[in-house]
């Protein structure tokens, strides 16, 4: 019996002996559609190619393509674990033909491989559209099917379209019998929707473009389209029914069952098929550069995950699950798809982590819904809008709602519920519009055609010749552009960067003869156009012209510092917080580094600082960069680390900084297309000004290296010389200051806390801790408060004299060593006392010369803190005496 990873094998072997190119399949995240949430067909990567948009590079091809359908237009994410063949994930096995063989050679290649699979011809069944009889006479011709082996479908069903306009053309579905045993009829028939006939292979044949107006024409090079479900075919070859008895699941929900000790049999049956599908899901996602947040593919990945977790939950796992099971499906699926194994710490550390915060979750959700519940008695309702927050905010499917408030004989509001979903997916399809990876224009595409690619000479100049082939303003070629006007220049060849994999574009200029122009960035169209967003500053350009292109050298080499020290900071995370970190995103330019990683917590200050040190011991060696062309395979087998979600074209980068701290290896090796450093050293200087979360296991650094860093550097020190100077100690106490100050700011603030307290309580007694007492007649407030110094006094006085509007305030202060005064009178008591004589006589007692002030206010100094208790003395005997 053939395991899942043989099947996939074993039908790309097929089509690649027939001259099919293998494709990788692409990210998860679409690199060319900004309709899609996710890819969810394997014709996705090759849209443009079908369109016309691009031109294929290859006549025929194969692949064997991740999918995942979890939102939007194609959601089974609330059928998953309940049905034989739902799923969230799964891979779309498809050849495709540009152009090159049609309809026979489809039927031909098809039929050759059910054949190697050893299917029965007396099992199978296959559809053609009512009109197709080319197609229904092909299945007779090649494989000998009769007529009533041949149905004919007069709906979409057998119509593929790519949408509203475009390519589109008939369908040929292929079905199995999976015998009278199982429920159902034959497509066509009115009980086709039972298990007992099977689709398995849809072939596409696009010979026809739609206009506007509803016609439809025949396309001048038809094409072919096809897709099997690998997990359906595989139940098939496995003689199972359901594809969650396939070996690839058989192996996962038995991790699945060890971990809970619950058996994967009755009501615990779906609960296990959940966890097996959505483990897959969340792995590929993450591994694709997917990270768990409150919108957009962040929020669908999260309610996979929290739905498998809440199984987890069901099953009654006390501790995070998920995160266990990981390597499992690495050690199942990690050959096929290497991206799993370099991105296994990434998917153990973030689903640990999510799981983690979802148990907290669903306490709360449950909190919710008691309270929610608790007016109702038995027939009560709970509204629909309560059980939709409970969905979508704690991750709550409908069915456990209505499980949790059954016993209590409430039931829910499913048409309130109803109307929040179609709320909730109105605006998911709103938000989603015109979102996701942007596609580039249709028009530059027919331009790449017609001028083939940028030639980029600037990993080893910054001035180039060159000749511009195109101008493009307001989306629509010109034949000339003036002074004062703004373009998007095309040129033959060019040292511009152009933005892409975090690096900014250049800036620089253009000259030629007669006319100047100021280019403001450069960005990527149609894959490798380097289009150059400029405005003429004087003159005229029209193409053809002969132009000097010149980048602003002192920028790019800034942005070569910055982003050749972004991929020793991505190293030196990995050494110092664990192997789970991985970049989630970055911008350098030619002012300083963004740079986002996993990591779910804080990064320590005693971290920042090893992280920096390991950063800049690399510089210090000023080792020569090392950068060669290779393969990506033979990239990643030599050790480089590649970027999740990224797709590689035939030939890639690889920069190698640095040798290893230990001495063994290099320090950093990543696949990377912009411009770096020649050497280690012309980073000079790296210096981190910030770090913070931006996301759920997400943090963010912000650094700076070479001369901004050490601008940066001169400002914190001239900040730390002020405040050295302003305390009249030298910088290195500043810090001891300033947390003496802090500690004096809240003892002050307690002190006044407590004599507010004992003023509104109107207090007795003697001595500092006392409230008011009568004194030769007179309200005294008499203190003596350790650590306050001189200045500090003041304010604690005008507090006291708001609670003591007739009475005299005495207050003797302590810190360094030294001792001050202050003596403050309100009131009738002002024509008694004069607060002068009153300073003047404590600070004599404390062996100082004197004090002054006004007769209601006044304040001294004097030498020895520890007389503080004579100078009180001294002001209570003068107003005695």
């Amino acid at each position: 019996m053939p395991s899942l990873n043989e099947i996939r094998t074993h039908f790309l072997d097929h089509f690649k002996r027939n001259d099919h190119e293998v494709v990788a399949s692409a990210p998860l995240v679409p690199q060319n559609d900004p309709t899609l949430l996710f890819v969810n067909a394997g014709m996705v990567p090759f849209k443009n190619y079908f369109t016309g948009a691009e031109t294929a590079p290859w006549p025929r091809a194969t692949s064997s393509q991740k999918c995942v359908r979890a939102g939007g237009k194609h959601n089974d994410l609330d059928n998953v674990g309940y049905t034989a063949r739902h799923h969230t994930f799964f891979e779309m096995l498809g050849n495709f033909s540009f152009g090159d063989y049609f309809k026979d050679g489809a039927i031909e290649q098809a039929w050759a491989l059910i054949r190697d699979f050893g299917l029965s011809k007396d099992r199978l069944l296959v559809t053609v559209y009512h009109t197709d009889d080319e197609a229904a006479s092909l299945w007779k011709k090649i494989a000998g099917f009769s007529d009533d082996r041949i149905i004919r479908i007069a709906t979409a069903d057998n119509f593929w379209s790519m949408g509203d306009t475009g390519p589109c053309g008939p369908c040929s579905e292929i079905f199995i019998d999976q015998g009278p045993e199982l429920a159902g009829g034959p497509p066509g028939s009115p009980d086709e929707d039972g298990d007992r006939f099977l689709e398995f292979w849809n072939l596409v044949f696009m010979q026809f473009e739609r206009f506007a107006d509803g016609t439809e024409r025949p396309l001048p090079k038809p094409q072919i389209d096809t897709g099997m479900g690998l997990e359906r075919i595989t139940a098939i070859l496995q003689g199972v029914h359901s594809n969650y008895d396939t070996d690839l699941f058989r192996t996962l929900i038995a991790g699945s069952v060890e971990a809970t000790g619950v058996k994967a049999e009755g009501e615990a049956a779906p609960s296990h098929r959940v966890i097996a599908d959505h483990l897959r899901a969340t792995s590929f996602l993450i591994a694709d550069g997917v990270t768990p947040s409150n919108e957009g593919r962040g929020y669908v990945l999260r309610r996979i995950m929290r739905r498998a977790m809440r199984h987890a939950h069901l099953l009654g796992a006390e501790e995070p699950l998920m995160h266990r099971l990981a390597p499992t499906l690495v050690a199942e699926m990690g050959d096929a798809y290497p991206e799993l194994r370099r991105a296994e710490d990434a998917i153990v550390d973030t689903l640990r982590q999510e799981e983690v915060r979802f148990r907290t979750t669903l306490g709360r959700g449950m909190a919710l819904l008691d309270q929610a519940t608790a007016g109702l008695t038995d027939g009560g309702v709970l509204p629909g809008e309560t059980a939709f927050q409970l969905y979508d905010t704690y991750g709550f499917p409908l069915d456990l709602t209505q499980d949790a408030v059954r016993a209590r004989g409430v039931t829910v509001d499913l048409e309130g519920f109803d109307a929040a979903m179609t709320r909730q997916r109105e605006m998911a399809r709103e938000a989603w519009k015109g979102s996701g990876q942007a596609t580039a224009a249709a028009e530059w595409f027919a331009i790449r055609d017609r001028l083939g690619p940028t030639v980029f000479v600037g990993y080893d100049e910054t001035e180039a010749t060159g000749e511009l082939l195109t101008l493009v303003v307001d989306g629509q070629e010109a034949d000339r552009v003036g002074s004062g006007g703004r373009a998007q220049a095309l040129f033959d060849r060019t040292p511009f960067y152009a933005e892409s994999g975090g690096q900014a574009g250049d800036r620089g200029e253009i000259e030629w003869t007669g006319g100047r122009a100021r280019v403001l960035d450069v960005q990527k169209q149609a894959g490798d156009l380097h289009v150059h967003d400029i405005e003429v500053v004087e003159g005229e350009l029209a193409p053809g012209a002969r132009v000097r292109l010149a980048v602003d050298a002192e920028r790019r080499a800034s942005t070569r510092a910055n982003h050749s020290a972004t991929h020793l900071l991505h190293s030196a995370l990995r050494n110092v917080l664990g192997r789970h970190v991985t970049q989630k995103g970055q911008m350098v330019d030619g002012e300083r580094i963004r740079f986002d990683f996993s990591h779910g917590q804080p990064v320590t200050p005693e971290e920042i600082d090893r992280i920096e040190a390991e950063v800049n011991a690399v510089v210090r060696q000023n080792l020569a960069a090392d950068t060669r062309e290779m393969a990506p395979e033979a990239a990643m087998e030599a050790g480089a680390m590649a970027l999740f979600g990224e797709k590689y074209g035939d030939s890639v980068r690889v920069l190698t900084l640095g040798r290893a701290l230990s001495g063994e290896g290099n320090y950093s090796v990543e696949l990377c297309g912009g411009t770096h450093v020649a050497r280690t050293g012309d980073i000079a200087l790296f210096k981190i000004v910030s770090e913070q979360g931006v996301a759920a296991g997400v943090r963010r650094i912000e650094a700076l290296t070479g001369e901004a860093a050490r601008r940066w550097l001169l400002e914190q020190a001239a900040v730390a010389k002020g405040l050295a100077d302003q305390f009249k100690v030298p910088v290195v106490e500043v810090t001891g200051r300033v947390e003496a100050l802090q500690a004096q700011a809240r003892k002050l603030e307690k002190d006044l806390a407590e004599a507010k307290r004992q003023l509104a309580m109107g207090g007795g007694g003697a001595g500092a801790a006392s409230g008011p007492e009568d004194i030769g007649g007179v309200q005294v407030i008499a203190r003596v408060m350790d650590g306050v110094g001189g200045k500090d006094l003041r304010p604690i006085a005008e507090e006291f004299k708001k609670q003591l509007p007739d009475g005299v305030i005495a207050l003797i202060g302590t810190a360094d060593g030294k001792a001050a005064a202050t003596v403050a009178i309100t009131g009738a008591a002002q024509s008694r006392f004069n607060a002068a004589e009153l300073a003047k006589a404590a600070v004599l007692a404390m062996g100082g010369q004197g004090a002054g002030g006004r007769p209601d206010f006044a304040q001294g100094g004097a030498p020895d803190g520890s007389r503080a208790a004579d100078g009180l003395a001294a002001v209570k005997a003068a107003l005695t005496g």
